[in-house]
């Protein structure tokens, strides 16, 4: 039986609830209806107009809706329901339709229970969406037909139909997919775990558990692929099932790969070092994309040539809204680094700079520490422009630290995207960069990042 016909013997004739109609949902609800599924969709909108132009979809297809404040009420009674990653898996409701005896699964839990080929997925707090589209980059590279999903790019499980054995698919993985997973891919990746989503997971340690079921489920042959310099994803050693390798920038192995103090990018194994690329080669700005691509070069070593691996490193220029370039005016480089939503990603881009820069912070609060932030702050930047929620505490850890004041670090404060770059250039003096790295989420004032990200990408090409 092919992929595609398990899928329909799964839900052929079954009530499944959707929750929510993200972008991934949409194609799957379409999929599933017309695979003989009845589909319910529970979403916190009041009415059916509120879907905008998608309304139509739902009415062509004949959707069942709960809506309202509410809609888990539509939980009632269904075969399967499938849980959005934003849509919290202890929630009580859910727990419920699970003790009721309905089916709690998701759209990428689905692809891996079906999918034909080899699958190499990746989680971490940072660098995992970098990491998982180098892969993607290598694989093709090396002339392998990619299916790239997950957190990233577009929903697999519509696709699965086209999904061939021999093909590979390449998934980048969050703790909110993670945390309901039974199945782990045949190479999995963690960069690395640092406090992060603590708004929504009960405590750390539950979010740590989140990220393991990457490694527990796999099944030897199998490879897993761990961040040396993390303490959280070292320690993971202990769950790997099958051939265990590391990647480090700071240290060298004879198992995985490293960066030498000649400043070539290597990877170690059965006795042999074996030169990849030299960093100056390398395409991407900063050390954290350096431990990206050693954290690839580790995934696919054995499955694509060290040639594929060179061309990509040294022509890949990155990801949107990761020290993504903007544009130079009047001397001045501006660069969104929107992705920095935790404290660690505003590190590794204040770290990527070899001057002092000016910073745009500050946005919605998911509850983590920015005492961390602070010494570096001080190090690297010269002007902070902060905005949002998120604000008052990071100038809080900055005034606390007992480095304060000894440096002329002003600190500025806007009340939105505009404001804050318009204070920011006229902070500006040529040869000056100003980067976006808000080390906050968006949800304050965009619905996320890549929203965040564009807008302020759009205020800065307007600038006269």
């Amino acid at each position: 039986m092919l992929p595609i016909q398990q899928l329909e013997a799964l839900v052929r004739g079954k009530k499944v609830a959707f929750i929510g109609a993200g972008v991934s949902h949409k194609r799957c609800i379409e999929q599933f209806v017309q695979l003989g599924a009845q589909v319910t969709l529970c979403d916190q909108k009041q009415s059916l107009e509120e879907f905008g132009e998608y309304a139509d979809t739902l009415r062509r297809l004949n959707v069942a809706l709960s809506l309202g404040e509410h809609y888990t009420d539509g939980f009632a009674g269904q075969d399967i329901i499938m849980r959005t990653p934003g849509y919290e898996y202890y929630k009580p409701e859910l727990q419920a339709a699970l003790q009721a005896g309905t089916m709690v699964t998701s759209e990428v839990e689905l692809f891996f229970e079906y999918c034909p080929c080899e699958i190499i997925a990746v989680t971490g707090s940072d660098g995992k969406t970098t990491t998982t589209t180098l892969i993607a980059k290598m694989m093709e590279a090396a002339g392998r037909k990619v299916f790239l999903g997950g957190n990233i790019g577009a929903a697999l499980l519509p696709q699965l139909a086209d999904v061939t054995p021999d093909a590979v698919a390449v998934v980048e993985l969050s703790s909110f997919q993670l945390i309901s997973m039974h199945r782990s891919p045949k190479v999995a990746v963690v960069t690395n775990v640092t406090p992060n989503h603590l708004d929504h997971h009960k405590d750390m340690q539950e979010y740590i558990d989140a990220k393991r079921n990457i490694l527990l489920w796999q099944t030897p042959p199998c490879r897993a692929v761990l961040g040396y310099e993390n303490e959280i994803s070292r320690a993971m050693q202990s769950d790997c099932k099958g051939e265990q390798v590391w990647f480090t920038r700071l240290h060298e192995t004879d198992n995985g790969a490293f960066l030498r103090d000649d400043d070539m990018l290597c990877y170690a194994g059965d006795g042999s070092v074996i030169p990849v690329v030299s960093r100056a080669d390398v395409k991407l700005r900063g050390l954290h994309n350096v431990e990206n691509l050693l954290a690839a070069i580790a995934a696919v070593w054995g499955r694509v040539p060290v040639e594929a691996m060179r061309r990509v490193a040294s022509t890949f220029t990155g990801v949107e809204h990761r020290i993504e370039p903007v544009r130079t005016l009047d001397g001045v480089t501006y660069y969104n680094d929107s992705i920095a939503s935790s404290p660690t990603r505003t590190i590794a881009g204040l770290r990527s700079f070899d001057q002092k820069i000016i910073l745009i912070a500050g946005g919605y609060d998911k509850k983590i520490p920015y005492e961390p932030l602070a010494p570096e702050i001080l190090a690297h930047v010269k002007t902070l422009v902060l905005m949002g929620a998120t604000g008052p505490r990071i100038e809080k850890a900055l005034r606390e630290h007992p480095d304060f004041g000894k440096t002329d670090l002003m600190i500025l404060h806007a009340d939105g995207m505009q404001d804050a770059v318009q204070k920011a250039r006229a902070a500006a003096k040529p040869g000056d960069v100003v980067s976006l790295s808000p080390a906050s989420a968006s949800f304050d004032l965009y619905p996320n990042f890549e929203v965040r990200g564009r807008d302020y990408k759009r205020i800065v090409m307007a600038l006269q």
